[in-house]
């Protein structure tokens, strides 16, 4: 018997994009531990079988999603950043990235939580993390020796989760006497 069905097959060209979006709005809602195929395929709006066409498995969906928040993180740091004309400016971008919360952002904040922790248990996963390392580094090099610019980093990170838990968070103006004084050479 020839296949006759009345069912027609959308084409679709950004169910993948869609089912990665969701994955993270899983995640940020559910956790990783708690991020599943069913959860992910109702929140993207796709039946459940697009999981299996577009992913190996969670695995391959969790890295795609956490690649992308890491790339996302990283591009507006290092944008931030490529503004910046000479140290004082470097200085002031370093500021605003901490103070105007442009990667510590709650949502981007709670996945990178996740993802941190998600890494330390698969080491396929820290080579995201370095990545992002990486280009903030190099984005910080510009400006300051190689010492400096990995206190930076981790002062970028650190403050930004910090502040967003501390009832009292700093206010810019002491963001800036902190910075000031890891540069100071």
């Amino acid at each position: 018997m020839t296949g006759n069905r009345n069912t027609t097959r959308r084409f679709d060209p950004e169910r993948k994009q869609r089912i990665i979006n969701a994955a993270l709005d899983v995640i940020v809602e559910h956790g990783v531990q708690g991020t599943t195929h069913r959860r992910v395929a109702k929140a993207a709006g796709v039946p459940l079988g697009s999981m299996s066409y577009h992913f190996t498995g969670m695995d391959e969906l969790l890295h795609m999603a956490f690649k992308q928040v890491a790339r996302t993180s990283s591009s507006e740091f290092v944008a931030r950043m490529a503004r910046a004309q000479d140290r004082e400016g470097a200085i002031e971008a370093i500021v605003d990235i901490i103070a105007g919360n442009i990667w510590s952002t709650p949502r981007t904040l709670l996945l990178s939580y996740e993802l941190y922790a998600f890494a330390a248990r698969r080491p396929e996963l820290a080579a995201i993390m370095r990545e992002w390392m990486r280009a903030s580094r190099e984005a910080l090099g510009r400006f300051f020796d190689p010492l400096t610019s990995r206190a930076l980093d981790a002062l970028v990170e650190g403050m930004g989760i910090h502040n967003s838990v501390d009832p009292c968070p700093l206010e810019r103006h002491a963001i800036e006497d902190i910075v000031r004084r890891i540069c100071r050479q």
